[in-house]
């Protein structure tokens, strides 16, 4: 799924510096906190007990004064002690086994050719139900049902662009394994914004409606199907701004709206040039099940607030997958709407932004201006 493989490294959160444990105090304070962040960079020994552990052991803490602590596994060996049964700290990581765990299951329903349920795929990895759908929503931020779902859109959206192999929109929607084309039929507007049909020949059949303007920080387009707005660009070159609308949607009857449109272009350039404005339109989004739970939750990000991908990625529930919630920041195509100029660094400099770190920093500059005045 490609919020779980984007290629938007220009615009992935730049994580927190690392604690470096260079002291007995801080690796003291891993031990009792059980940081799953230390494992890795030290083990722990037990003098009563002869063994060594991961800092994120769930073994009892043993007293201070019994602890020692050693660069890695062979320093611990090399002192006498064997590795814990428990933690097994001579092997992988856990965060390395749940990410070696979460990626086999990802082939698996790749690979298959009808959705494999939960047992199944808990069976084929060896742990209970619950125990999957734990970790593989703690690494992803989303289930495995809505992966295997997502993926399946994916499928008939690759199956439907590629006419010449898979001439036939049914087949396409079989292909990607739903067992009826009404089931995705019904969800077809979520996952594609039109009808299968009008998806395939490249937006056909789909009237958008789109205008050009200028606004403080340049040339800007607003479009919009009959569901609502599905672009907002912004940039320099008006031209590149309607040919970006057109490579999307190469097929679609892009219209120039008429004057009655006038008043949504109007309402998102003052959304731009007054945040705290906010939008009273609908927005038509498209995106995987993860960027949709990204997306929304920039939404709800207040003008003049800024938050860290680390942050966001909490707020969605998944906490590991900082650089995912990047990619979803950078797959956003309805600017200022959502929000994702408010998410920032860790350390709170400006990272990447789809339509220049300038007008980005413009952005946030404006809506600091504007809680200042308050």
């Amino acid at each position: 799924m490609d919020n779980l493989t984007s290629a938007s490294a220009a615009t992935a959160a730049t994580a927190d510096p690392a604690p470096d444990f260079a002291t007995d105090e801080a690796r003291w304070a891993a031990v009792r906190e059980r940081a799953a962040a230390a494992d890795g960079r030290f083990v722990y020994s037990v003098r009563t007990t002869g063994v060594y552990c991961r800092p994120s052991c769930g073994a009892r803490p043993a007293l201070r004064a019994n602890v020692a602590f050693h660069a890695g596994p062979a320093d611990a060996e090399r002192a006498g002690f064997r590795p814990c049964l428990r933690c097994k700290p001579d092997g992988p990581a856990l965060a390395e086994r749940h990410a070696a765990l979460v990626a086999e299951v990802c082939r698996l329903i790749d690979a298959a050719d009808e959705e494999p349920d939960l047992a199944t795929l808990a069976a084929a990895s060896g742990i209970s139900r619950f125990h999957l759908h734990r970790i593989f929503k703690a690494q992803t931020g989303i289930t495995p049902k809505a992966y295997a779902t997502a993926r399946r859109k994916q499928r008939v959206r690759e199956h439907l662009a590629g006419a010449a192999q898979q001439p036939s929109v049914t087949e396409a929607i079989y292909a990607a394994g739903y067992n009826s084309s009404g089931r995705f039929y019904a969800t077809s507007r979520e996952s594609l914004g039109m009808t299968p049909t009008a998806f395939r020949r490249g937006g056909s059949g789909a009237t958008i409606r789109f205008a050009i303007a200028q606004c403080s920080l340049g040339a800007i387009l607003v479009a919009s199907t009959d569901v609502g707005i599905c672009a907002i660009l912004m940039g320099d070159d008006p031209a590149a701004l309607a040919r970006d609308l057109q490579d999307r949607f190469p097929n679609a009857d892009l219209v120039g709206a008429e004057a009655d449109y006038e008043a949504v272009v109007a309402q998102v350039i003052g959304l731009v040039e007054a945040p705290e404005t906010g939008l009273d339109l609908p927005l038509d989004v498209r995106g995987t099940a993860f960027q949709q739970r990204v997306w929304q939750a920039l939404r709800t990000i207040p003008a003049g607030r800024k938050v860290s991908y680390t942050e966001l990625a909490a707020l969605v529930g998944a906490p590991k997958s900082v650089r995912a919630v990047a990619g979803a920041c950078a797959a956003n195509a309805i600017a200022v709407a959502i929000p994702c100029h408010r998410v920032v660094r860790n350390d709170g400099t400006i990272s990447g932004y789809r339509w220049g770190v300038e007008r980005k920093q413009a952005l946030l500059d404006r809506e600091t201006g504007r809680e200042g005045r308050e």
